[in-house]
């Protein structure tokens, strides 16, 4: 089965919504993991036994690193929990990987918006 195949591609939508569902929704009862975290993307390797899930949370590093742990030790039961709501010959073993693309955006976005406004005080 190639990576980009029709079949992966599918399995990567599904571990991705369930995933999202599984952290938005509380059922892991760790303190560590922030609320405002989301999953950004999840590679599912082709064989079905690894996957990487992107994650992105917003707050300051230490809260980063907190949800991170937070997840890292919650792997199992999140595994658990994606085998009994995905019907799949294998689960997937799941790495986190933090992804800083929201963070990176906003923070363009507002030097965008700084440089406009100087710019427009500048012609005023």
């Amino acid at each position: 089965m190639r990576k980009n195949s029709i079949k992966n591609i599918r399995i990567n939508e599904e571990v991705y919504r369930e995933l999202a569902n599984l952290i938005r929704s509380g059922e892991i009862k760790d303190p560590r993991i922030n609320p405002f975290t989301s999953v950004v993307a999840v590679e599912v390797a082709p064989d079905l036994k690894t996957c990487k899930a992107y994650i992105s949370v917003l707050g300051d590093a230490e809260s980063q690193k907190a949800t991170y742990q937070g997840l890292k030790s919650a792997e199992g039961f999140i595994r658990r929990e994606l085998a009994r709501r995905i019907n799949l010959r294998n689960t997937p073993a799941i790495t986190f990987v933090m992804d800083q693309s929201i963070e990176y955006g906003v923070n363009m976005t507002k030097l965008i918006e700084d440089v406009n406004k100087a710019d427009e005080d500048k012609n005023a």
